[in-house]
């Protein structure tokens, strides 16, 4: 990555971190932590890492993104928004009860959201059926992602859909999880202990990288890993 990648992704963090401000205190409401946490992580994403296009948002071989922990709403819209696939205006419409940006992504009003998430546990799983359908069609240059929560990954269904990604070797297929140590009721390590995640994922089939998540380098290291693995998720 050139300084000048870096400083092009840098400054688009920097308007999704706003776009998450902006978003929630117009709403007075919803989920700005978990938003921010993965600031980086929407940013890399939908500016370099996926192929997508915002004037075809359906386009029937773009690569599928599925916010697992829906209540980061914000940080998606913001993304979503600042890559252009809607006006950046209507961010501080959060919430509003005439709005199309609600607080938990719904595929059917907001142009470039794949998959309604909310229920902590199913985004998840229809990523990882959205994986299985791609390789069903022969499609295999069709990548799904999906992002959870630390929180998130207390729910069980969550490691079924991991024995499901493992057993039909979805190596088009990528679990990010967000290890911010926070969830709504306290620090993770208090509510429920998960550590240590990589190695569970490992133990559930998964080849496994861990990251500092505000790095763009190891983020751009981490998915040209992903790359290169073929025959696991």
């Amino acid at each position: 990555m050139t300084k000048e990648e870096r400083l092009k992704l840098q400054i688009a963090a920097c308007k999704v971190r706003m776009g998450v401000i902006e978003s929630t205190h117009g709403a007075k409401a919803g989920h700005p932590g978990g938003s921010l946490s993965a600031a980086d992580m929407f940013t890399y994403l939908y500016n370099k890492e996926m192929r997508i296009d915002p004037a075809n948002p359906k386009w029937d071989d773009r690569d599928r993104f599925v916010l697992s922990k829906g209540h980061t709403a914000p940080g998606l819209y913001s993304a979503l928004a600042y890559r252009g696939f809607f006006p950046v205006e209507d961010l501080p419409t959060l919430r509003h009860i005439d709005s199309y940006l609600q607080g938990h992504p719904n595929m059917n009003t907001v142009p470039g959201v794949d998959m309604s998430t909310g229920s902590l546990g199913q985004g998840v799983s229809a990523a990882a059926g959205m994986a299985k359908a791609a390789k069903y069609l022969h499609k295999d240059d069709v990548r799904v992602y999906t992002l959870l929560g630390d929180g998130e990954i207390e729910e069980g269904e969550v490691w079924e859909a991991f024995l499901f990604a493992a057993k039909y070797k979805l190596d088009n297929f990528c679990v990010i999880i967000d290890l911010n140590g926070l969830q709504i009721d306290g620090p993770t390590s208090e509510v429920m202990p998960t550590d240590p995640v990589d190695a569970k994922m490992r133990d559930f089939g998964f080849r496994t990288v861990t990251i500092d998540g505000h790095d763009f380098a190891q983020i751009e290291d981490a998915f040209q890993y992903f790359h290169t693995q073929t025959g696991a998720p």
